[in-house]
């Protein structure tokens, strides 16, 4: 078998982030003196880099973009800083990169978290070391661009035709669309299944079994069964 990469997104995937942005976005709109999105708003700006996801969700006109991007990265901090903060692994989440790791496939991230967002998940955690290629949206140009995905296959020697996108979001099914590689959305993340198959999944899992399960038929043949 030729070398396999799955390039992994975080929130909405691996962990449950829902709840904690959600509450992080509306009280950096509240800081502003804004109106705050409601979730369905929210969870379609998930994976974009923060400018970006900022401006789409701020009113017409506004003209203080950087005043909402710094007070959404206080509000983060300020919510992971609290005794009942918890960002957790979807469950079967860390036995399905272990099984996967164990198997000799190559693991990547690709995440519209900054750095310090995805080191904090590590500290809490202990998924980094199953991860051969990291990439996050301070590294370059954000979903859907195909950098993140471009830079793990050439970090790691592997060809479009070995690798697969795994992602909840529909930034994540454009972007490997835009890197040529397979696509594959998760359900229980902040994307919604009709919507990753209008935006180019080839395949949406609604459990980490069916996940595991198109992963191996992916395995054998080098493509996504739909």
């Amino acid at each position: 078998m030729g070398l396999k990469l799955a390039i992994w997104d975080v929130d909405g995937t691996l962990v449950d982030s829902r709840a904690m942005i959600q509450q992080a976005m509306v009280a950096a709109f509240e800081a502003c003196q804004l109106v705050p999105p409601d979730y369905d708003q929210t969870r379609r700006i998930v994976g974009l880099d923060l400018s970006v996801a900022c401006q789409q969700l701020a009113p017409e006109g506004y003209r203080d973009l950087p005043r909402l991007i710094e007070a959404y990265k206080q509000s983060f901090i300020a919510l992971r800083a609290q005794p009942d903060f918890d960002e957790a692994l979807y469950p079967g989440a860390l036995s399905m990169l272990e099984t996967l790791a164990a198997e000799g496939w190559l693991l990547a991230i690709a995440t519209g978290k900054s750095h310090r967002g995805l080191e904090a998940l590590f500290e809490a955690h202990p998924i980094k070391p199953y991860f051969d290629s990291i990439w996050c949206a301070d590294d370059g140009p954000g979903k859907p661009h195909p950098f993140m995905c471009e830079q793990a296959m050439s970090r790691l020697g592997v060809a479009a035709e070995q690798s697969l996108i795994i992602g909840d979001a529909i930034h994540d099914m454009r972007m490997g669309q835009n890197a040529r590689i397979s696509t594959i959305g998760i359900s229980w993340g902040f994307g919604r299944t009709a919507e990753l198959k209008d935006a180019g999944a080839q395949h949406v899992c609604e459990s980490f079994q069916e996940l595991r399960n198109v992963l191996t038929i992916f395995q054998e043949n080098s493509k996504i069964i739909t």
